[in-house]
């Protein structure tokens, strides 16, 4: 597997707030209809010291639902359980693997936890 951008999720900056209209004359007629954006940082991200995204490079990983460019929000500061699934470092290469605690190997450094795997629409 290939890590195409690796990165630390950052909070985003504080968004624009939806307030009365300041102008002049008639105000439209969808002010009172603004709704603020969704976040997905604050949706999907418990912890976000620990948590990172790659976005992926080819179809090797298919067996997990996980396509190619698709984005795995990974948690390292979650202790992995059974069935989940996991990015590990094994001989220099990261892996994605679904975790067996009764089939624990010893050849692989656990990297972290994935949370969530993000596809783009066909």
């Amino acid at each position: 597997m290939q890590i195409h951008s690796p990165g630390k999720l950052i909070r985003a900056k504080e968004q624009h707030r939806a307030e009365v209209s300041k102008q002049t004359g008639f105000p439209s007629a969808a002010t009172h209809y603004t709704e603020p954006s969704i976040d997905l940082h604050k949706e999907l991200v418990t912890n976000p010291d620990a948590t990172f995204f790659i976005r992926t490079e080819g179809s090797e990983m298919e067996y997990f639902q996980i396509h190619d460019k698709d984005v795995l929000l990974i948690d390292r500061s979650l202790s992995p359980k059974n069935g989940n699934l996991a990015l590990v470092v094994k001989d220099g290469d990261f892996l994605v693997i679904e975790i067996d605690l009764k089939k624990l190997e010893m050849e692989y450094t656990l990297w972290g936890v994935i949370t969530y795997i993000i596809h783009k629409a066909p």
